[in-house]
This record gives C-alpha cells, sequence and structure tokens, in this order.
C-alpha cells in the first residue's frame, strides 16, 4: 500500500464490528411487516414523521454467563420482567443483550431469528424509507442493527421467485446471536410504536413466542447437506450468451457508443430430489467463503438468498469511509508456480488492468460527490479466494455529512462491477437482453446501524430452499477485447463453489 493511502487508512478507517471474515445469517420466521410508503397515522390524525425517532432507543447489558444455555433463561426472565414494567412513551427500542464467556466454536457471524419490525416495500427503496429505518437506530445502540437487501434494478417488474422480497428487505432481528473475537452474545429486540399500531404488548408477546422456539446458535452450522442433481439449464443456455457478448461488443466497438463495459449475467437452474436447506448449503461454503460475507436472508414464505460475496460496496464509521475496486478473474493455480504466473497474467493483462481501471476510477468519482477528500490507493492487489482471485484496492473517503448515508447507497449502486458504465446506458443494455429476474443478486447487501454502517455486493449467491430448485447467479464484464467463450467459463468458475457443494461435476457444461 502507498504512504498515501496507509494515512487515509489511519484517518479515515477504523476497525468495523463486522468483518468480511464474519457471516451474517438472517432466518426470519415471524414478523410485522411495515410498509415505509404508507405510514400510518397517529391518533390525532397527523401523518407520523419520518424525521422524528422513536422515543427511546436504550440497550441493557445483563450479568455475563458461562453457556449459551444459561443466556436463554437470562432473557426470558428479562423479558418477562419488563412485560411486567412497561415503559410510558408511546414508541421506542429496547435491546436486551447477555455476554456468553463461552466462545462458540461452530460458528462466526450474526445470526437473527425473527423480526422485531421489518421494512419492504415493491417500490425503489427510497430516502423516505431510509428514514423510516433510521427512527430506530442511535449511535447510543450500536448493536441495533437493520439487516437486509435491496434489488439490482428496482424498475424492473419482480419476478414470482423474488415477490417476498420486494424492492427491498431489511429487519431489525428479534433475537440475535452475535460472535466476537473474544466471546459472544445473545441478545432480544424489542420495537414499538403506537402510532404505527406496533404495541408494547404486542411485540412483547411476539418475542415470547419466538424464544419458546429457539434453539441453540451454536448448532447453526451442523446440517449437512445431502441432495443429488437431477436436472440443470442455464438462462441464457451458451449459445444465447456468445450472441449477447457479440451484441454487447458491437456496441461498445461502435464509433459514437458511450458505452464502456457492460456486465452480463446468468442464472443456473439446479434441480435437486430434495428441498435444500439453505444453512446447510451455506455451512458447505465455509471454506470458499473465506476473506468473503456470507450470508443468508429468508422472508416468511420465501425461498432463501445467500451467498459469498468477495466484494465490498462500502463501509461507513461516523463520517469515515471506505470502499474497494474489484475486477477481472482467474482461475487459482495447482501449484505455487502456477498460482503465481496466473496471478502475474490477470495484473498486466491489458484487458484485464483497462476494466479494472473503469471499476476503480467510477467508484472515485461517485465518491467525490459526497466527500470532502477521497484518496485511492493507485497500488492494484490481488485478492485470492480458494478457487479464484481478483484485481482490487481500496478507496478511502470522508463524508461532509453523516447523514449522506442514503446518498452513499444511491451513489455507490449499481457499480461497474455488476453493471457497467455509464451506469444507465449499461442498465438499459442488461433489461432489453437479459431474460431473467436479477432479484437481489448485485444488489446491496448488508446492514445499517446508528454510527456504523457496511454493504457488500450480492454477488456469487443464490435463491434456494423453497422448493427443489435452486437459483444460481454470476456474471462477467464485457469490454473491448472480450472473448465470449473465455467469459462463460468465467461464469463456471465462479459459481462452481456451488456446483462442487451440490455434488455436481465441476464446471460440466449443460444447455
Amino acid at each position: 500500500m502507498s504512504a498515501a493511502a496507509r494515512a487515509a487508512s489511519s484517518s479515515f478507517r477504523s476497525p468495523a464490528t463486522i468483518s468480511r471474515r464474519h457471516r451474517v445469517i438472517l432466518l426470519c420466521s415471524r414478523h410485522q411487516r411495515y410498509r415505509p410508503c404508507s405510514l400510518s397515522t397517529n391518533g390525532s390524525g397527523s401523518a407520523v414523521s419520518v424525521d422524528q425517532p422513536v422515543v427511546i432507543h436504550e440497550t441493557r447489558t445483563l450479568p455475563a454467563v458461562a453457556f449459551s444455555e444459561s443466556a436463554v433463561s437470562q432473557l426470558n426472565l428479562a423479558i418477562t420482567a419488563l412485560l411486567e414494567d412497561p415503559p410510558s412513551t408511546s414508541s421506542g427500542i429496547i435491546r436486551l443483550e447477555v455476554p456468553i464467556m463461552e466462545k462458540a466454536a461452530a460458528i462466526d457471524c450474526v445470526a437473527g431469528v425473527g423480526s422485531t419490525i421489518s421494512f419492504w416495500g415493491y417500490n425503489p427503496f427510497s430516502l423516505e424509507d431510509w428514514k423510516c429505518i433510521k427512527r430506530f437506530l442511535n449511535n447510543d445502540c450500536p448493536l441495533v442493527r437493520a439487516y437486509g437487501a435491496i434489488r439490482f434494478d428496482a424498475k424492473r417488474n419482480i419476478s414470482t421467485e423474488w415477490k417476498e422480497f420486494g424492492s427491498f428487505y431489511f429487519i431489525i432481528p428479534q433475537v440475535e446471536f452475535d460472535e466476537f473475537e473474544d466471546g459472544s452474545m445473545l441478545a432480544a429486540t424489542i420495537a414499538w410504536d403506537d402510532s404505527l399500531l406496533l404495541t408494547w404488548e404486542g411485540a412483547i408477546h411476539e418475542l415470547q413466542a419466538t424464544m419458546k422456539k429457539l434453539v441453540r446458535f451454536d448448532k447453526l452450522d451442523q446440517p449437512i447437506l445431502r441432495t443429488s442433481i437431477v436436472g440443470c439449464s442455464h438462462i441464457p443456455n451458451k449459445a444465447s450468451w456468445n450472441d449477447s457478448v457479440t451484441k454487447a461488443l458491437e456496441m461498445i466497438n461502435r464509433r459514437n457508443s458511450g458505452l464502456v463495459k457492460v456486465v452480463l449475467a446468468r442464472c443456473s437452474r439446479y434441480v435437486t430430489d430434495t428441498v435444500i436447506d439453505p444453512v446447510a448449503l451455506l455451512a458447505s461454503l465455509r471454506i470458499d467463503g473465506q476473506h468473503s460475507y456470507q450470508f443468508c436472508i429468508q422472508p416468511p414464505n420465501s425461498p432463501a438468498f445467500i451467498g459469498n460475496t468477495p466484494e465490498q460496496l462500502f463501509h461507513r464509521k461516523f463520517l469515515n469511509i471506505s470502499s474497494e475496486a474489484l475486477a477481472g478473474t482467474r482461475a487459482r493455480g495447482v501449484t505455487e508456480i502456477e498460482d503465481f504466473q496466473i496471478g502475474q497474467d490477470l495484473l498486466y493483462s491489458p484487458k484485464e488492468d483497462f476494466e479494472f481501471a473503469v471499476v476503480r476510477e467510477s467508484i472515485r468519482r461517485k465518491l467525490e460527490t459526497i466527500c470532502d477528500e477521497v484518496v485511492a490507493d493507485p497500488i492494484k492487489r490481488l485478492r485470492r479466494l480458494p478457487r479464484v482471485q481478483h484485481i482490487c484496492t481500496e478507496l478511502f473517503g470522508k463524508l461532509r455529512r453523516e447523514y449522506d448515508e442514503f446518498e452513499i447507497l444511491d451513489s455507490l449502486h449499481p457499480s461497474p462491477a455488476v453493471c457497467g458504465m455509464p451506469s444507465e446506458e449499461a442498465r438499459h443494455f442488461i433489461e432489453e437482453d437479459e431474460k431473467f429476474d436479477r432479484g437481489m443478486y448485485a444488489g446491496p447487501v448488508g446492514w445499517f446501524g446508528g454510527s456504523e454502517t457496511e454493504f457488500a455486493v450480492g454477488i456469487r449467491s443464490a435463491l434456494v430452499g423453497q422448493d427443489l430448485n435452486t437459483l444460481v447467479y454470476a456474471g462477467a464484464g464485457i469490454v473491448r477485447g472480450t472473448i465470449p467463450s473465455l467469459e462463460w467459463e468465467e461464469v463456471d468458475l465462479k459459481i462452481s463453489q456451488f456446483t462442487k457443494a451440490l455434488n455436481l461435476p465441476e464446471l460440466q457444461a449443460y444447455v
């Protein structure tokens, strides 16, 4: 890293509570659905102000216990005490947390069950929706967070398989297990707002019902994936893919065309002989998830959106923000020498260098619109994952205002790494050419907090668990010099972690 980048890192960046070495697992079973676009009114008939925070933001830390079973008992006692001594305010959010001295060996994650409140809508995620979420978040309660995802393109019609996700889906979990380097924590959160008909009593009773169904969180990755593939198909198939890449290249090479890059994606449908447990599949991807964000988001009566994404969209803590540029893909080598040679070929490939430069400069320009100062590490490096490697570099900035957070999302998504450049021209090409709904694939996945927020890009992902179908998504960037068949092979490489987990021979061709 250059001296300038090191200085930026030390001044702009502070350690995140959740890093890319952690996993975020959300299992949403019962929830109160809350549509921010149609706010309820209070008793006087006036509209609820999205700029007015709830009255109480409070975290109550209970005495530490040795084991997770004791934490469940302690939480149940505290919830009963709350029911007997309700607050006098009309709205608020209270988090009860029990530190656990026992280090859970099974998972390294945040895991949530149920939702104390959810934010969901069919219209594109807006500033008003963000304000509705932020009403329940506060700097004094840093671990009260809203976890979820946003569609890649909210302007497109939502297909049946993505219906329950809407255009955006966020929850504040009812019960949450947090694992840290030096221990773990079990927590429960109660949110209420009389003006939205979310009553204190209702919130407590919902939480008690969830607690009765609670199992030990450290058993989450114990399910074993046992399934067989009975069918597979791709949208597009290989012939149609070649046609799409050729069409994109014709447009990019056109003399007066403004299109520089477009990212085309593929949806691979695997039919299995059993319904796959999303958590079991995610656990089987654990090795491939090293140095990546792992996630699982499942609304009620819906398949789960799971993934292993290596790409950070942004991380904010107070006014400090970081992002990263990630582009170019190669396989890992079998030997150290071969791995080194492949990495050097990636670093010095003119085609890959151009694609990477497009992504880095686009992110830098976007950060400059919301930051007083931006530093991009000029040295490109290799991000080596178990199966693939990419070119990457980090960017750091200082926001002008902490509440520019919505503008960060609005500005950085979609990035050239998942859409193209210019964004609108690339998005239009994708809308016209792709014959499937990306849904949350390639959209922002992460969490909002009071003083801190972090989002990844939902790539290397799948929709799984509702029936015998698993939909796996991956894409490839098309720029001048692209060879269509090589991009098809790159997509095969990116989804190979899923095909391995599903016991399918890697890179087997289906058309």
